[in-house]
């Protein structure tokens, strides 16, 4: 059969080569864009097309790329028995029998949103009872916490008060594999359809656990609806070279890809646990008063992890959170294999970068660096209740720099959006609210100074996330020859201000030339 031709008619065409969008037309043939251009030379494509689509004034522009996600995260809070109803330990401990009985192949029984109330000896004694030699585990709702019995304790190796993602990952082992979690692929895939996303940057831990093979069967069978690109995060032991080399081979098509490793350095400013340059303030919280870090990471570690990804032809993608950790890590960098204009050879990147010195972004800049931030971070507090903290851990003159988009761009630095996905849902939306307005929830804005423009977010969202899994020959901006990867919105984003903007939605997403998402 013939390619299926469909066009998108918009006044609010964003390309994402330039700053400002155009009325104009999409023209797609089969998966990829036959044609970009103004309205008044559409009409041979207008003529021979299959279907057409006029938009009116929503923005049509190319799909999402979301450079940090763990579906093991998101995935985790939508398995288990529901506990929500739960009134006693007696009930919980029901709810796990019921789930595991019903799945006599799973190693453990497990649960999802235990109320708060009912944690503490009481109900782990319960488990301990009821499940003897099983391991349970019940978390709270947000898996922010649990109850575990001995037998969890003893097999998973993590506890209530450290169930987070790096500590989990022997749990990961046994959940990855059940039918319902590789059937939930489909919905976490319809899911960021549905904010615009086509491409990813997904957090595998070590080697997925074997969840690697229910990509390539998806891939295979054509039941993708978003460009993978997987990256290892070691946790259970070191950086494995054999296996990345291994998955690099395996997986080259247009959707499955494997680029590199990522890894955490420091953690928040806000509770006194990022590395610092200077000291944290007399007032600081956790014992940082007086020091620069108060957990220090493992720099010799990742020091010989990199050189050795960087020789093989890997990137690497490091978390750093204070301005102390940006700046090792920028160091770090600068050792290592350039191209001939001086550019890092490998793509590798800093993410989150909550503060940071803007002279480091100017070395980082020099080198092409890539920074992948947080952009809806901000949603997530009101003002005082998030800068209150800073200003007790850093002062006000450091603040100054923390979330400082504008510096990144201005010294060259090419800018992605990620979510850390589950901690935020991609929302476009809430992008433009927190990166281009500075505001909080409740609407107070900090740093101005430090905030992009509306075009330079969207080229992130898309461009810079293409860069950033080194595919932007493939998909990131609306050029001829690209994948058709198409998000529009519902709106014309230009004409929002950023203080209206948490509201808009996605009308419309195409990934490889079909529609995945309608509104």
């Amino acid at each position: 059969m013939p390619d299926r031709s469909l066009v998108l008619l918009s006044s609010s065409v964003f390309t994402g080569l330039s700053d400002k969008p155009f009325c104009g037309y999409v023209a797609i043939s089969g998966n990829r864009i036959e044609s970009v251009g103004p309205a008044d030379e559409a009409a041979d494509y207008l003529a021979a097309a299959d279907e057409v689509r006029d938009l009116g004034t929503k923005t049509v522009m190319a799909g999402l790329v979301d450079v940090h996600t763990f579906f093991t995260g998101w995935v985790l809070r939508r398995i288990g028995a529901d506990l929500s109803s739960s009134a006693s330990a007696e009930d919980v401990a029901a709810a796990l029998s019921r789930w595991k009985k019903s799945r006599p192949h799973a190693p453990m029984a497990l649960g999802m949103n235990l109320p708060d109330a009912l944690l503490g000896d009481g109900l782990d004694a319960v488990l301990d009872d009821r499940f003897s030699s099983t391991p349970a585990v019940a978390f709270t709702m947000g898996a922010e916490t649990c109850a575990i019995n001995a037998a969890a304790s003893e097999r998973y190796g993590f506890t209530p008060k450290a169930c987070y993602a790096e500590m989990i990952w022997r749990l990961m082992r046994d959940y990855l594999p059940l039918q319902e979690v590789r059937d939930a692929y489909g919905d976490y895939m319809a899911m960021l359809n549905s904010r615009g996303v086509t491409a990813i940057k997904e957090m595998c831990f070590d080697d997925y656990y074997g969840f690697a093979d229910e990509m390539a069967r998806r891939e295979q069978e054509g039941e993708l609806t978003l460009r993978v690109d997987m990256m290892s995060q070691p946790v259970g032991s070191g950086a494995d070279l054999a296996y990345a080399r291994s998955a690099r081979e395996r997986f080259q098509g247009d959707f499955v890809r494997f680029s590199g490793f990522n890894r955490m350095t420091d953690r928040g400013v806000w509770c006194g646990l990022a590395e610092m340059v200077e000291p944290y303030e007399a007032g600081a919280d956790a014992g940082a008063a007086g020091k620069t870090v108060v957990e220090e990471p493992e720099w010799d570690l990742i020091s010989s992890e990199l050189t050795a990804i960087d020789a093989a032809g890997f990137r690497y993608s490091l978390h750093c959170q204070g301005d102390g950790a940006v700046r090792k890590v920028v160091d770090l960098y600068e050792r290592l294999s350039r191209d001939g204009e001086g550019k890092l050879a490998r793509r590798h990147s800093i993410t989150d970068l909550e503060n940071s010195d803007p002279v480091d972004l100017e070395r980082f800049g020099a080198m092409g660096g890539i920074c992948e931030v947080y952009p809806q971070i901000l949603t997530l507090d009101a003002r005082e209740d998030c800068l209150s903290m800073m200003r007790r851990q850093i002062g006000e003159a450091r603040l100054a720099h923390s979330w400082n988009r504008r510096g990144m761009v201005d010294a060259g630095c090419t800018l992605c959006c990620g979510t850390d996905l589950p901690l935020l849902i991609p929302n476009l939306g809430d992008s433009i609210y927190g990166a281009c307005g500075g505001y909080f929830a409740d609407g107070l804005d900090v740093n101005p100074q430090n905030t992009v423009s509306v075009a330079e977010l969207l080229r992130a969202w898309t461009f810079g996330g293409a860069y950033d899994l080194a595919r932007e020959d493939d998909f990131g901006t609306l050029e001829a020859g690209k994948f058709a990867d198409i998000c529009v919105l519902d709106r014309d984003v230009f004409a929002v201000d950023p203080k209206d903007a948490r509201d808009i939605q996605v009308a419309l997403t195409v990934i490889d030339g079909r529609i995945v998402y309608e509104a």
